[in-house]
């Protein structure tokens, strides 16, 4: 089966290649390195000849809400258009546990910025659920490879703060994983929720991951800081009881990142 993976030579969609081809699936990564632009319908004619499913996975380069909502409804109507005149029988992308949640959620005012994100995926979810074309969501929680990021975004100096809510983070290899077996998979149209193995409150995970690289940073517990600045309640970043699990556990993964850190070092 002839898929194409948009956004194919990022984080997931390099990983989602290698493992559609693995199980012997003629998997082909677009992007602009390849010609492949969503945003002008560049190479789209093209690429899409004789795909039977469509999986993007791409990301807009920024996270302010009319730049990022210009990005996901442009590309997002491109795709459609060239995939239903290519005869595509399958749409599947990749989003974000509690982005309905997120999107609504009360942010400071530094922090508008990444609410209007989630609105901006809000749109490209809907022009999908609208389109004439079968599809599918898969909808993953925080990938393990992000704490940093987390970390960077809630220091104040040497102190991170965060909220104490629950979180059930996964390793990209794992929502590749996922993202491949809806690929595979008959249409659900609708959405598929994917977590981590395990649930962490939000300041130990961060907090784990940082003491395993040995950031001297030191993570507080604090009900008032959010997530990236955004109001959340205990489960906003959780998902459901339905959701299907990755298997790989965060310190599984850690001893795995610092042996791969210490190996490129040297």
């Amino acid at each position: 089966m002839k898929i194409v993976v948009i956004g194919g030579s990022g984080l997931i969609g390099s990983k989602l290649v290698n493992k559609l081809r693995e199980h012997g699936h003629e998997a082909i990564p677009a992007s602009p390195n390849s010609g492949v632009n969503t945003l002008t319908g560049e190479g789209l004619g093209e690429v899409l000849k004789g795909a039977s499913v469509v999986v993007d996975v791409s990301n807009s380069p920024s996270f302010e809400e009319a730049a990022a909502t210009n990005f996901f409804t442009t590309a997002t109507r491109n795709l459609l258009q060239h995939e239903q005149a290519a005869g595509v029988r399958h749409h599947v992308a990749l989003s974000v546990v509690g982005t309905d949640r997120l999107a609504a959620r009360r942010p400071s005012d530094a922090e508008e910025t990444i609410r209007g994100y989630f609105r901006a995926k809000l749109v490209q979810e809907k022009l999908i659920a609208e389109s004439s074309i079968p599809y599918s969501i898969v909808h993953a929680t925080q990938f393990f490879e992000f704490f940093k990021s987390i970390a960077d975004a809630s220091s104040d100096g040497t102190t991170v703060r965060l909220a104490p809510v629950l979180i059930q983070p996964m390793a990209a290899e794992d929502v590749a994983a996922a993202v491949g077996r809806g690929a595979v998979g008959a249409p659900v149209n609708g959405i598929v929720e994917v977590g981590g193995p395990q649930e962490f409150r939000l300041d130990e995970f961060v907090r784990q991951g940082l003491h395993a690289h040995n950031d001297p940073r030191t993570v507080v517990a604090d009900v008032g800081a959010g997530y990236f600045g955004v109001e959340v309640d205990e489960r906003t970043l959780v998902p459901g009881k339905d959701a299907r699990l990755g298997e790989t556990h965060f310190k599984t993964w850690l001893s795995q990142s610092t042996v791969s850190a210490i190996g490129a070092s040297r």
